[in-house]
């Protein structure tokens, strides 16, 4: 039988994982990630081996991180094309509401998870959870996306192309990749040597973010009320149905927009193990966070068209908030809207570099990646120093390498497009708990999403795994030359090569070598458990 780990620094245990037996007991899996059943609501604070001392972020960081990663550029570009796939005022602000109540429901999911497994690695340790035959699979498959993709290189570069703007430069292929560069490499390094301060700056970041967001609003409201003098009020609500689109393919892409604008309520699932009390605080911090940035997109997207025509917005070509801030203070004050756009994307490639190093880091911990001793330690600033140095090198790699046009847009949207893809596994699965609770008797989360929920969650993502299959309408190709569905292939190809792998390593390796691969769980140095991997024969 596998041996459930002891989550205190006293001993290591070791149990079988994968041999070339057809009855070995893939259970395991769970001992490395935790069984729910063996805590109980107050013990799971310490559900993983991780000394106190690195338990810093409270529930105002934890908010930050997920205010951070979901407020990027969307508020700022997206309204534009997402009134022009609606056609209307009322449809546009329908699709709002309607994006912002599957975010819920998917952060709802991830709070179940978040309670029920508060170990950092997120999505990670619940796909082990949920699917744990073929052992490690789930993880392999997994493994790939945070390991060849660098989460924050878009941002960065859009950082670096507003950073020029701000400063009256012509921007350049180049110019802005090496701003976007150097942010990267400053971040990397805060998040290296100065966990507090990036945590600090993360938090100031998310704070101006929300003060930059209340001014649009009561700039708005300001404008409407007449004390700041417009030349052509819009009259955009008298008939909030008006030209409503009856295009089903505009509406999948103005959906599928506004979904997008909201991810990144499961940011601070990355980081739990590193969480004060990470139960409570997740229960608190998730909702916090998300009531507060759907009350400022739907108020900011009124704002918006209370200064804006919809005229304007349809037939300008341009990000709404340059319309905005134009009407408003004039064509110079869109120089600050660069300076706006640069603080809130700042914020994002904060939070992004901190959580992607935690999801490898924890991958590290699993034993699969190679030199996973190096990838798990925090040695020796106390920080996950190699997989922060990864996350450097995939993000420069991204940023540098695909050409303008077509190919970074491609890149753009394979970094996003995994996502829908392992939210209908982990939705699927918790529904597959719920209907099937004899086959999950160990699953106690002090938080239940709910069947109706889950469902609706698993349709959302299911959804948008087969939206960007859908033939685009003029005006709306993701792609100039290149097939519309080419990130959805790319998608696909990562899982294949990520069986591939894991076929060839758990399966093809150990029976030609007549070996088994048994799991031992060591804590190391600095006091944080880890998985080895050992040969068997």
């Amino acid at each position: 039988m596998p041996q459930h780990y002891d989550p205190q620094p006293l001993a290591s245990s070791s149990s079988p994982l994968i041999s070339d037996e057809s009855d070995y007991d893939s259970s395991a899996v769970s001992t490395v990630i935790g069984s729910p059943g063996l805590f109980n609501d107050g013990e799971r604070s310490s559900f993983d081996t991780v000394p106190i001392e690195k338990r810093q972020i409270g529930v105002l960081s934890a908010v930050s991180l997920i205010f951070n990663r979901m407020i990027g550029t969307g508020i700022y570009a997206t309204p534009s094309l997402i009134l022009r796939a609606s056609g209307s005022v009322g449809m546009f602000l329908l699709m709002w509401v309607i994006g912002a109540l599957i975010s819920a429901l998917g952060m709802a999911v991830y709070v179940e998870f978040g309670t029920g497994l508060p170990r950092s690695g997120g999505e990670k340790n619940y796909l082990e959870f949920l699917y744990r035959k073929p052992v490690l699979l789930a993880t392999c498959c997994y493994a790939l996306y945070p390991c060849l993709l660098g989460w924050s290189a878009p941002n960065a570069v859009v950082f670096g192309e507003y950073m020029v703007h701000a400063f009256g430069g012509h921007i350049t292929q180049w110019n802005t990749r090496i701003i976007a560069f150097t942010c990267v490499t400053g971040i990397t390094l805060l998040h290296t040597f100065q966990l507090k301060w990036g945590l600090r700056l993360q938090n100031t970041l998310a704070i101006a973010k929300l003060g930059i967001m209340l001014f649009v609003i009561f700039s708005g409201l300001l404008a409407f009320l007449g004390w700041i003098p417009l030349d052509t009020k819009p009259h955009n609500f008298e008939k909030l149905w008006e030209g409503t689109s009856r295009d089903p393919n505009a509406f999948v892409a103005g959906l599928y927009n506004v979904i997008w604008s909201f991810i990144g309520y499961s940011n601070a699932h990355y980081a739990l193990s590193e969480t004060k009390d990470p139960v409570k605080t997740i229960k608190r911090a998730a909702p916090l966070a998300m009531s507060l940035i759907t009350a400022m997109y739907l108020l900011v997207n009124v704002s918006y068209l209370l200064v804006v025509s919809k005229e304007e917005i349809r037939d300008g070509g341009r990000v709404i908030a340059a319309l905005y801030f134009r009407n408003l203070f004039g064509g110079v004050a869109e120089r600050v809207l660069s300076v706006v756009i640069c603080i809130s994307t700042l914020g994002n490639i904060l939070a992004v570099c901190f959580t992607q190093s935690r999801a490898i880091q924890e991958l590290g911990r699993e034993g699969v990646l190679p030199y996973s001793a190096i990838l798990a330690s925090n040695a020796p600033y106390n920080t996950p120093l190699a997989a922060l140095v990864l996350q450097w090198v995939l993000c420069t790699f991204w940023m540098f390498c695909p050409p303008p046009g077509d190919a970074y847009n491609f890149v753009l949207n394979l970094h996003s497009y995994p996502y829908s893809w392992i939210n209908c596994a982990i939705s699927a699965g918790l529904l597959w708990v719920y209907l099937s609770p004899s086959r999950w008797p160990d699953w106690e989360a002090p938080y239940r999403a709910g069947i109706p929920v889950v469902a609706l969650f698993l349709a959302s993502n299911i959804f948008l795994a087969i939206a960007p299959l859908i033939p685009p309408t003029a005006g709306f190709s993701l792609y100039a030359y290149i097939p519309y569905w080419s990130h959805v292939a790319a998608t696909l190809l990562i899982v294949l090569a990520a069986l591939t792998y894991w076929y060839i390593w758990a399966r093809v390796m150990p029976r030609l070598g007549g070996y088994r691969l048994d799991r031992e769980v060591l804590i190391q140095d600095d006091g944080v458990s880890r998985t080895v991997l050992t040969k068997v024969w």
